[in-house]
């Protein structure tokens, strides 16, 4: 019989009727609100030896701004929204590939700024972005000078509201075990996990999607299998991973290796969580900091290819467990494949 397992993440509320769409604010708009406060590429950069600093130094540092009935809260590398009850973080998609070292070389060619960063294996992993921080395409050149494209984002047109980019569907149908469609990390087989991350969509998708699409979509999020981590503990107002919680993460970049050695240009979305504990501002951020985390450390530690990683924090939206008060299985980090969802392939 077809299942809708309960562990699936609750879909967030479809968006309302809205306004003219002249009124719903788009990144452009957030990051022109911004410009006075030093944004560069639609964010303010990160200070070195941020994480050390705290997350106090970031309050300090975060600025709001109201907008078309949105409300806006830039900080640095970061950008939150708030549109009709729902929150939005925009991060700078370069600040992961600057942390984990060798230097980042970045010039503007028309609207667009290039980015180039070398991987420890002399390739050189190519970053576009428009004037607003949006990620256009990402691709590896080799150091014999084929490249392997890694996201291609040209199709989605001009940068629209962030409203327009939640995409509704129809909970998907399938007859995979609760289990196996989100796989518990610790304790899991190996083989349980590789699966989850190298898996087509349970069900068919429609298209292809973008990578905000994908981001700000639940039900998009929905029609892939996942991989939950709830085990690895960070320090109160803390995005740094420990050494001694980092070898959590060991059995998650043994498949994400594999998969990654099987098709080159595989994408991985690496999601950070909170509980509702505390201001939601504070949790979309600290959230999307793990999330950051959590991939530096699979690529600094194991070796998994940065390039294949995408992140996002999600705070306490789409919770596991519905209470508004401590909870560990809503303080997680999410993994999953979204290959098939970028490139609209159901096979």
């Amino acid at each position: 019989m077809p299942l809708q397992p309960g562990a699936q993440p609750q879909p967030g509320a479809a968006p309302g009727p809205q306004g003219p769409r002249g009124s719903r604010l788009t990144p452009a708009g957030a990051a022109a609100l911004g410009a006075a406060a030093g944004l560069v590429g639609g964010f303010m950069l990160e200070k070195p030896g941020a994480a050390q600093q705290g997350f106090d130094a970031v309050r300090r540092d975060r600025r709001q701004f109201d907008a078309d009935g949105s409300a806006v809260f830039q900080e640095p590398g970061r950008t939150i929204v708030q549109q009709d009850n729902r929150f939005f973080v925009r991060h700078d998609e370069n600040e992961r590939f600057r942390r984990l070292g060798a230097p980042l070389q970045t010039q503007q060619r028309g609207d667009e700024f290039v980015t180039v960063w070398r991987s420890p294996d002399g390739a050189e992993i190519v970053t576009i972005t428009d004037a607003n921080g949006d990620l256009i395409r990402r691709f590896r050149r080799a150091p014999d000078g084929s490249e392997v494209i890694i996201i291609d984002n040209r199709f989605s047109g001009r940068p629209r509201p962030f409203l327009d980019d939640v995409v509704a569907l129809p909970p998907p149908v399938f007859s995979l075990p609760p289990d196996r469609y989100v796989v518990e990390a610790d304790g899991a087989d190996p083989r349980n996990i590789y699966d989850a991350l190298s898996a087509p969509p349970v069900a068919p998708i429609p298209r292809r999607f973008t990578l905000d699409e994908i981001r700000y979509s639940p039900d998009v999020r929905a029609y892939t299998r996942s991989v939950d981590l709830d085990s690895i503990n960070f320090d109160t107002n803390s995005w740094v991973v420990a050494p001694d919680q980092a070898q959590k993460l060991a059995g998650i970049a043994r498949a994400l290796k594999e998969a990654v050695a099987r098709n080159a240009n595989e994408v991985f979305l690496v999601e950070g969580y909170t509980d509702a504990v505390g201001n939601a501002v504070d949790n979309m951020s600290l959230s999307d900091r793990r999330a950051q985390s959590v991939a530096e450390v699979l690529t600094r530690t194991f070796n998994v290819p940065a390039e294949n990683l995408v992140t996002q924090g999600y705070g306490a939206q789409f919770p596991r467990v519905q209470t508004t008060g401590p909870e560990r299985r809503n303080r997680r980090v999410t993994i999953r494949r979204i290959t098939p969802l970028l490139n609209g392939q159901n096979g």
